[in-house]
C-alpha cells in the first residue's frame, strides 16, 4: 500500500508540473516539440535569443510528433513545434489548436552499413529502397513512437505493399520506440538501416560512422509547423506566450537565426515561412 501512494503521489508530482495551472506564469511558455529540434541542438541555439527578446522562459518538453500534439490536445502545453503535416492539419480541424504557421524545412534521408547489405546506395526511390531492404532481410531500426519520422515511414511501407504487423513479426525489422537520438546510437551499434531527418542525422553522424545511402526523393522532404494550443479550448494556457513565439520565430530575426545554425558547417534547416 505504501509503495501505491508512492507512486501516486509521484505520478501527481510529475503531472501537475506540466498541468494547465502551469501556465498561469505568462512569463513561461510550454512548448512540446519533436525530438529532432531538440537532437539537432537547434532549439539550444535558437531559444536563449528569442528568450532574451521577451524576457520570457521557454519549457522544452521534447517527445514525437503525435505525443506533442497530443500534450497540446490535451492542454498540457501552450505550443507545438513538430513535423507531420496530415496530423497537424487534423490537429486544428479538431479545434485542438489555432494559428498554424511554416517554420522550416529539411529532408529524410535512409542511412545504413557502408557495406550495404541490400545494395540501395545511389537509388533515389524511397519505397524501392525500403523493398530491397525487407527482401534482403537486412536489419532496420524503426522508431516505432508516432513521431513524423515514424508517421512518414509508415507511410512508405504502405506504398510498398508492406503490412506493419508482417514487419513486426520479423527478425531483422525493429521497433525501437524510441527518440532519433537512441535510434541512431541503435543503428550505429547493430550496423542497421533507417530513416532519419538529416539536421539529426549530421548531429551524430561521427558518432556511429554509418554513411547516407539514399536521399534526394521528393517524398522525403520534411517541413515543420509551429501551432498554437486553442484558447477557447483551454483558457488557462499561456497564449499570449504562444503568439510571441510564433511571431519571433516566423520573423526575419527568427528566419535568419534558422539559416544560420550549422553543425560542422552544414546547414541543417532551411527556413520556410513567408
Amino acid at each position: 500500500m505504501n509503495l501505491y501512494k508512492t507512486f501516486v503521489a509521484l505520478a501527481t508530482l510529475i503531472l501537475s508540473a506540466i498541468s494547465p495551472a502551469s501556465a498561469t506564469d505568462q512569463n513561461i511558455i510550454r512548448l512540446a516539440t519533436t525530438t529532432s529540434t531538440a537532437n539537432s541542438g537547434l532549439l539550444d541555439y535558437l531559444l536563449p535569443k528569442f528568450e532574451q527578446s521577451c524576457g520570457c522562459k521557454v519549457q522544452v518538453i521534447s517527445v514525437g510528433s503525435g505525443k506533442a500534439l497530443k500534450l497540446g490536445e490535451d492542454g498540457n502545453v501552450d505550443v507545438v513545434l513538430v513535423h507531420a503535416r496530415p496530423a497537424e492539419d487534423a490537429f486544428v480541424a479538431a479545434g485542438h489548436g489555432i494559428d498554424r504557421h511554416d517554420v522550416m524545412a529539411n529532408d529524410f534521408v535512409v542511412i545504413g552499413p557502408a557495406n550495404d547489405p541490400a545494395k540501395i546506395k545511389g537509388d533515389k526511390d524511397v519505397v524501392a529502397a525500403l523493398k530491397k531492404i525487407a527482401s534482403s532481410q537486412s536489419k532496420f531500426i524503426s522508431r516505432g513512437d508516432d513521431s513524423g519520422t515514424d508517421q512518414m515511414e509508415r507511410s512508405y511501407w504502405k506504398i510498398a505493399g508492406i503490412k506493419p504487423a508482417d514487419i513486426n513479426q520479423s527478425h531483422w525489422y525493429i521497433s525501437a520506440g524510441q527518440g532519433m537520438g537512441e535510434v541512431l546510437a541503435m543503428s550505429g551499434e547493430l550496423r542497421a538501416y533507417t530513416l532519419t531527418d538529416r539536421g539529426t542525422y549530421v548531429s551524430y553522424r561521427d558518432k556511429i560512422a554509418l554513411p547516407v545511402l539514399l536521399e534526394g526523393d521528393v517524398r522525403l522532404f520534411n517541413p515543420y509547423g509551429i501551432i498554437a494550443v486553442n484558447p477557447k479550448k483551454y483558457p488557462d494556457i499561456n497564449y499570449k506566450g504562444a503568439s510571441a513565439l510564433i511571431s519571433w520565430i516566423t520573423s526575419k530575426t527568427g528566419q535568419q537565426a534558422i539559416a544560420s545554425y550549422k553543425v560542422s558547417g552544414e546547414q541543417l534547416f532551411i527556413p520556410a515561412s513567408k
